[in-house]
């Protein structure tokens, strides 16, 4: 039997994200036969942004050797009251996506006030990809909104969600942000 039930801490995740205002649409999971590796992803947006256009998308890679070795320590404490140990983690990374933009945002200014609401508890990077659907036609303009961060396993085995719950109201702020700019963003001319 498994430490950790990912599925369940999936489960307690989307809970808080509809705690902290989030509607959920979608899950998978995905499972790597040969490694076991497995990767869990959740869309959700702000129930602001139930007509769009702005969505998040989170993902949660469990990587099979973080997990055992974990497993393998948690099965050394003699006792257990002692404190699970430190130093392993699950990836966890939040995704945000708009529609192509026909007014883009100046990236530095956009990258610098995202940083702002994100804070130390969220950082985020901000780039942009420049399509060309045909020769003739303009450029169009996506954004790609990414936080990386970790969750300590130590944190999930003591069902210590604290973290999660700073994450997600993090995330509601950067959503409500850019939701409140993308009529700006999507103005047609």
């Amino acid at each position: 039997m498994a430490v950790i039930d990912v599925a369940g801490f999936i489960a307690d995740v989307k809970s808080q994200a509809i705690d902290h205002g989030f509607h959920v649409h979608d899950e998978r999971h995905f499972v790597e036969t040969y490694s076991l590796r497995q990767l869990w992803e959740v869309d959700l947006h702000p129930e602001e942004a139930c007509s769009g256009p702005i969505d998040l998308h989170l993902s949660l890679d469990v990587d099979p050797r973080a997990l055992l070795g974990f497993e393998d320590e948690i099965m050394k404490l003699d006792d257990l009251d002692d404190e699970p140990p430190s130093g392993f983690v699950f990836p966890l990374i939040f995704t945000w996506t708009l529609p192509p933009l026909p007014h883009p945002p100046d990236l530095l200014v956009l990258a610098t006030e995202v940083a702002g609401i994100g804070g130390l508890d969220l950082p985020v990077e901000v780039s942009a990809i420049d399509s060309i659907p045909a020769v003739t036609d303009a450029p169009e303009r996506s954004l790609s909104i990414v936080s990386r961060l970790t969750t300590e396993l130590a944190d999930v085995y003591l069902n210590n969600d604290a973290s999660i719950s700073v994450y997600l109201e993090r995330c509601k702020h950067v959503s409500l942000f850019l939701l409140e700019r993308s009529d700006i963003w999507l103005a047609d001319s």
